[in-house]
């Protein structure tokens, strides 16, 4: 009898043990505090211009400047002469812009530890597009990866690239493709210098399968956080291409942002609605925030059209040196800036 007792403690302690270590890894909740105040103003235009398509926030490391990634004229730069890169500075004056001519539809970006600031270009039209472009600080066009205007897979090829993320220790590029649809749905890997090292990834839904994968993060131990949307979750994966894990409890992802800290921004734009992709239904679109770390979520922006039939939240998502969150909104063409109340 005391044997027995003593297997059942040692089960029961087991068993406590695994849980307070395992990672928090339940369904996406709607009801998580909301602790910020939203402003719809911040950000000063070019003279004569409204908001297009907003699609990405990046500040810059150094705490200085903002980056805002826009689509020209309502969702498209294709013939358009608008510069479709903005920077700012943290008191929303509008001190450059630059990248006229380039693309079609601007997409995802980063800044880079040096400070350069990364875009993708998600479309082409056999002139321009399937590209990511590397910027200086002051607006310089310095790398360029993917061939001009063509779509395809290979060392040298992209298609539809969604987002760009860079190794602050090694360089290393990695490259998120291709959106609804596309051809490819991989990782790209590139050196510091653009050499191609590999691609890995193929369309799925198992574990290191990919379907759309529209955003790329890195946390602070170099692991890549991506957001595969039309699978409703993100999945980990080592700088070689190995599955970590996979996360369900912040949404449908279209936009990730970790801080150094590992405080992770999710934006889920896609939940709610039922349009055959396969969508969260009756999940509220928003920003969920919580750890890299272990995967606890611990709050919520809910956006202004949660529960709208079509996709109208924030898809991308940048966090300045403040703590102020910016969400980049694609169909209701505007720049949210959340505050913490």
């Amino acid at each position: 009898m005391r044997y027995i007792l003593l297997l059942l403690a040692t089960i029961i302690f087991l068993q406590s043990a695994a849980q307070s270590v395992a990672p928090i890894v339940h369904g996406v909740r709607n009801d998580l505090p909301q602790t910020y105040l939203t402003q719809r103003n911040w950000g000063q235009l070019p003279s004569g211009t409204e908001w297009a398509a907003v699609t990405a926030v990046e500040p810059s490391p150094d705490g200085q400047f903002i980056y805002v990634v826009h689509r020209c004229v309502d969702n498209s730069c294709e013939g358009r002469s608008e510069p479709p890169i903005l920077k700012y500075d943290y008191e929303g004056n509008l001190l450059d812009s630059f990248g006229e001519g380039l693309f079609i539809f601007p997409h995802g970006a980063t800044v880079d530890k040096d400070g350069f600031l990364w875009v993708t270009d998600a479309r082409g039209n056999n002139e321009i597009g399937h590209q990511v472009f590397k910027f200086s600080p002051a607006g310089e066009l310095v790398m360029t990866l993917g061939q001009r205007g063509v779509g395809g897979t290979g060392p040298n090829l992209l298609h539809q690239p969604n987002d760009v993320v860079t190794d602050p220790n090694t360089g290393d590029i990695f490259v998120a493709e291709s959106h609804r649809n596309g051809l490819n749905n991989q990782i790209v890997h590139y050196l510091a210098d653009g050499t191609f090292v590999k691609a890995w990834g193929s369309k799925g839904s198992g574990l290191g399968e990919l379907s759309e994968p529209h955003t790329i993060a890195m946390d602070s131990k170099g692991r890549l956080f991506v957001g595969d949307r039309e699978n409703n979750r993100i999945q980990i994966f080592n700088q070689d291409g190995g599955f970590v894990d996979e996360w369900r409890q912040f949404g449908r992802p279209s936009g990730i942002f970790i801080t150094a800290d590992d405080t992770i921004y999710v934006a889920d734009s896609e939940s709610g609605p039922d349009t055959n992709a396969n969508e969260l239904m009756g999940i509220k679109k928003g920003i969920r925030i919580g750890s890299a770390v272990d995967g606890t979520v611990t709050a919520f922006i809910e956006d202004m059209e949660p529960l709208r039939d079509d996709h109208s939240g924030a898809e991308g998502v940048g966090v300045d040196h403040d703590g102020n969150v910016y969400g980049a909104v694609v169909r209701r063409k505007m720049l949210e800036r959340h505050v913490l109340n």
